[in-house]
């Protein structure tokens, strides 16, 4: 059986390719492939401090971006109704899963985030485009249904969810999904005296958490300690010196230092690596590429008037866009160091199909015609 790529073939594969948009699609795998790479350059020195083969972190770093790209292209393939079901689903299961954490997780740091499943996960990197999905549907379904009480679902979920974050505790996740479900909250039309009782109580929430928690302290104070004319802590003073030595374009492939001196050279501080042995103007490729992925997607869903799209788009891109924005300022010491992954290029499983997800559902939201899919249907 022949397959034919022509416009006028109907099978899936054919519609799919047709209708899904490739200035996304190439930023996505772009970005896969870039993970791939400098994970060549950053993991050996981690594997060699941890007494590991050579290239043990890049074969699983390999497998996991092949299992992710798999990811990518099975959910830019579903239809809205389907994603609305997983994700509803999909919800439960993490939630779960998170639960599970708190009980029976792996104790590494100081924090319960990894659940062993005879493989490791972290859930709560799973969570995110779940949530997003499902809350943009509750925001339809008030909508559509005035006496639905979607908006005081989403507020009990969201506080469900945190709180859960927050015991592990993952206070930059938490940050995460409660900037997204603000950001949600206001493109559904929630009138601004609410917006702001909201925002003001999310600041009060905040500053407890400073005050009441020293770790929460220590980051933000280790940060403003360093913007201010202080010694930044051990990893940024590495980060920085690593991006003054990689210049514009950069040290040569397996030349840089930086690696042999971050303990999380293949996770959290990937981009100092990046910006040291390739430069300054790879690094600007790498943002260029965030960029489209998050700047495309909300221009695309600005065109359909279907308010689930338009709130699962701009929530999946600003998640996206944000866990890559937090990543990159705090090895520049532009904020508070966090253990957040750069999204599809850090090594580690769970961020990689997290994000894959993601991206995922955003080229399947972003396909052209896929509203028409969704007319009239009930969720």
């Amino acid at each position: 059986m022949q397959l034919s790529f022509s416009r006028g073939s109907r099978n899936l594969i054919t519609n799919w390719w047709w209708r899904v948009d490739k200035w996304l699609l190439a930023a996505v795998f772009f970005l896969l492939s870039c993970g791939v790479v400098m994970s060549l350059s950053a993991s050996p020195a981690v594997a060699q401090r941890l007494e590991r083969a050579t290239y043990y972190f890049v074969f699983r770093h390999a497998f996991y971006a092949c299992l992710a790209a798999g990811v990518v292209v099975v959910f830019s393939m579903l239809d809205i109704k389907s994603i609305r079901r997983l994700a509803i689903l999909g919800y439960v299961i993490v939630l779960l899963l998170l639960v599970a954490t708190l009980i029976f997780g792996v104790d590494v740091k100081g924090a319960r985030r990894w659940l062993n499943l005879g493989v490791q996960i972290q859930p709560s990197e799973l969570l995110k485009p779940m949530f997003i999905v499902f809350t943009a549907w509750l925001f339809e379904m008030q909508r559509r249904y005035k006496n639905f009480p979607g908006v005081w679902i989403s507020i009990a979920l969201c506080g469900l969810t945190c709180l859960l974050l927050l015991r592990q505790p993952d206070y930059g996740m938490t940050f995460v999904v409660a900037a997204i479900w603000f950001v949600q909250l206001f493109l559904a039309g929630l009138p601004i005296k609410k917006l702001l009782v909201i925002g003001c109580g999310l600041i009060i929430l905040f500053a407890i958490a400073y005050l009441a928690l020293p770790h929460v302290q220590i980051r933000v104070e280790q940060m403003l300690e360093g913007v201010f004319g202080n010694d930044p802590s051990y990893q940024v003073k590495r980060s920085l010196e690593a991006f003054k030595n990689g210049g514009m374009f950069g040290v040569g492939v397996g030349e840089g230092i930086v690696k042999w001196h971050i303990p999380d050279a293949h996770t959290d501080f990937i981009f100092p690596v990046a910006a040291e042995e390739y430069g300054m103007f790879f690094c600007l490729l790498i943002v260029a590429a965030y960029g489209i992925v998050v700047v495309r997607s909300m221009w695309l869903s600005g065109r359909d008037d279907n308010m689930f799209i338009v709130l699962s788009v701009c929530g999946l891109a600003a998640s996206f866009g944000l866990q890559a924005f937090v990543n990159m300022a705090s090895t520049l010491q532009l904020g508070p160091t966090k253990g957040m992954a750069l999204p599809l290029i850090s090594y580690g499983g769970s961020s990689l199909v997290g994000a894959a997800i993601g991206v995922g559902i955003l080229l399947a939201l972003t396909r052209r015609n896929v509203h028409a899919e969704d007319k009239d249907e009930e969720a």
